[in-house]
């Protein structure tokens, strides 16, 4: 593999024939003043149009442009992950293809990583998209992710995004989850900024969302909080489970107690009333043990203490800079 570089820009490209050279072109005017050595990786999710020709060309043209493409479609998701494995950079940035976000932004992104950041979120206030399809579903997921993960990220689907390589090789991302990248890196004690970007209306070619995507993010969601919260203190949360069993049973008991009839376990009602005491209190213990299987599990595998050691270095080594 070549030498490694300062900047990687990830670009994940479906139908943008018309965008990427001037992309690629504000890219460059953005870059080039930092004096920093960079590559820009085109990830191609197997474009309808002539995408792929003038990636093609560019990467002819310029050696800084590197390509990535993917057999069969794949989303957005799988490129942005695609893009990871394959830069170099000690820094990566992610940007859409489609010239909404401002490549003049990446310079203030990187920046902000030199505060001692380790991860730097776009945040688009002033949007330019039609309110109905894209800016009010867009608001009401930012509002429950924020809610659900406590990740205060106003804009989680904005792509414009600065990295440190730690936090990427450590984002195994599937589905929908690449808004979610903030709220995975906070559970792993990332140092999290937001900065307000320039976004623009679209110049050529259509948006590629809509509301379709909405359910595939409530379900990405519930993952995510599982993946950031449940594998920290399983046991707390097998415990919840059991809370609801466990009433039933004090009910149970209770109402026995208080009956006036003798609880004799030699006729019917005192085999059923042996039967539903049972019943209950090996539903709570089956979720007590459950949680402490995954505690032992969590703690076996350490992944949160890896996670955080690789982190907490970096920032180590920013502060003594």
């Amino acid at each position: 593999m070549s030498s490694a570089v300062e900047i990687s820009v990830v670009v994940p490209v479906f139908d943008e024939e018309q965008n990427l050279r001037p992309l690629h072109a504000e890219v460059v005017r953005a870059l080039e003043p930092l004096g920093a050595s960079w590559e820009l990786i085109l990830v191609d999710d197997r474009s309808r149009d002539r995408s792929f020709a003038v990636m093609l060309e560019l990467w002819r043209e310029d050696p800084h442009v590197r390509i990535v493409r993917f057999r069969a479609r794949c989303g957005q998701t799988a490129a942005l992950a695609a893009g990871f494995d394959q830069a170099r950079g000690r820094i990566v940035v992610t940007i859409d293809g489609d010239l909404q976000n401002d490549p003049a932004d990446i310079p203030r992104l990187v920046a902000e990583l030199g505060r001692g950041y380790d991860l730097v979120a776009g945040w688009r206030k002033a949007r330019h998209d039609g309110f109905v399809l894209r800016r009010l579903p867009s608001r009401i997921a930012n509002r429950l992710i924020m809610l659900v993960t406590g990740v205060g990220i106003h804009d989680t689907g904005c792509t414009l995004k600065a990295f440190r390589r730690e936090i990427v090789e450590r984002l195994p991302i599937y589905a929908e989850q690449h808004r979610f990248l903030p709220a995975m890196s906070a559970g792993s004690g990332a140092r999290i900024a937001e900065l307000v970007v320039n976004h623009r209306a679209r110049r050529f070619g259509r948006s590629k969302y809509g509301l379709g995507r909405a359910t595939r993010v409530l379900l990405d969601l519930l993952s995510i909080k599982m993946l950031t919260s449940f594998t920290r203190q399983p046991l707390q949360y097998f415990a919840l489970l059991s809370l609801p069993f466990f009433t039933m049973l004090l009910v149970f008991v209770a109402s026995v107690a208080m009956s006036a009839r003798a609880v004799d376990f030699d006729n019917a009602w005192g085999s059923v009333a042996l039967v539903v005491f049972t019943l209950f209190f090996m539903l709570c213990l089956f979720f007590l043990l459950l949680g402490l299987l995954a505690e032992l599990a969590v703690k076996a595998s350490g992944m949160h203490r890896a996670r955080t050691h690789r982190i907490l270095v970096t920032a180590y080594e920013q502060a003594a800079r």
